[in-house]
């Protein structure tokens, strides 16, 4: 089955009441302009497949929140990229918004020009927090407004943040806002690491020493149950940490940024499933089986998981079959 591809096209900070404590769209995503209609028509055709193979391609409109975005402008976009879904060169219209900005009135909008994905910033589901990093709304909103996409027929999307400005424990608070998003029943799930940014609130909080953001290893023991946690309830889990471009990494000044977040997270479930099934077992040599492709991921970058294991007395080989799936673990003794 061809892999599933988004088309994405930016529009930076667009429709946002304030800018959030952690935000630069203008670093996330090297994007400095709103595209207009013209703009979004011409990407659309410069790199949609050809009519009647876009069946697992979405056009996707991030970076900003498109739904408070001026309504004439909006328009103009979703209908300059809404014949492309129409013609079978896109499945459909994915879009990023806020909470506080989904009514019945602008779902019927994007019903209409073809969107089918919604996906909304929740970030946290502590009012504390979300005040703190002056999101401007509350976890409320977010509850309200994943009922009505879910209730109007679109696919729900739900992103967090991990590590947020007035998170005391952020594992705690991590796990608390994974499964109050959980309990909203969203198709998929994005998981960010709080990055600090150039020219940001975080980035003042940080240098006045208000603010200490997370190590990359006290994101990943944040963040690697909570994928666990996701897929268990049948929850994809579809980005962990933030696409890696040469901006992003340009304007990073502090926090848990690594190329391969994902892989370190995933890494360390596999560490912990070795640990659990050698609980009991007597120091010596073993093989783990795994997934066909798992086995650089199971090992840990630069084998850090086969070097933990050896240090306890474990020495581990890892090889793949295709009799495995997802991140499943068979032991045997060699």
């Amino acid at each position: 089955m061809k892999k599933h591809a988004n088309l994405s096209i930016f529009v930076p900070h667009a429709g946002c009441p304030q800018q959030c404590s952690f935000c630069n769209q203008h670093s996330i995503s090297g994007a400095m302009n709103l595209p207009t209609a013209k703009d979004v028509a011409a990407m659309c055709e410069a790199h949609l497949p050809v009519p009647g193979e876009g069946a697992n391609t979405e056009i996707a409109f991030f970076g900003g929140s498109f739904t408070a975005i001026d309504r004439t402008l909006m328009e103009q976009m979703l209908a300059a990229a809404a014949p492309f879904v129409e013609a079978g060169r896109a499945a459909g219209i994915r879009i990023s918004t806020r909470p506080d900005a989904i009514d019945p009135a602008v779902l019927m909008v994007l019903k209409r020009y073809h969107v089918t994905a919604i996906e909304l910033g929740a970030q946290s589901m502590s009012d504390t927090v979300l005040r703190l990093n002056r999101r401007g709304h509350n976890a409320l909103s977010v509850r309200f407004a994943a009922a009505q996409i879910k209730n109007a027929g679109f696919s729900l999307g739900l992103q967090m943040m991990v590590g947020l400005f007035g998170e005391t424990d952020p594992v705690r608070f991590a796990r608390d806002t994974a499964i109050a998003l959980a309990g909203l029943a969203p198709d998929t799930v994005r998981i960010y690491p709080a990055l600090v940014l150039k020219d940001t609130y975080l980035a003042t909080l940080m240098e006045g020493g208000a603010y200490k953001p997370l190590t990359v290893e006290q994101a990943v023991e944040a963040t690697a149950p909570l994928i666990a946690l996701f897929e268990e309830k049948g929850i994809k889990v579809i980005r962990v940490g933030l696409h890696d471009e040469p901006c992003l990494a340009e304007s990073v000044v502090g926090g848990p940024y690594h190329p391969a977040f994902r892989q370190l997270c995933e890494a360390r479930l596999y560490l912990e499933e070795f640990r659990r099934q050698l609980l009991s077992a007597k120091p010596g040599e073993y093989t783990a089986i795994v997934a066909v492709g798992q086995r650089s991921t199971a090992a840990g970058q630069k084998n850090e998981n086969l070097t933990r294991l050896a240090q306890a007395g474990y020495q581990l080989v890892i090889t793949e079959s295709p009799t495995v799936t997802g991140r499943t673990v068979m032991i045997q003794t060699k």
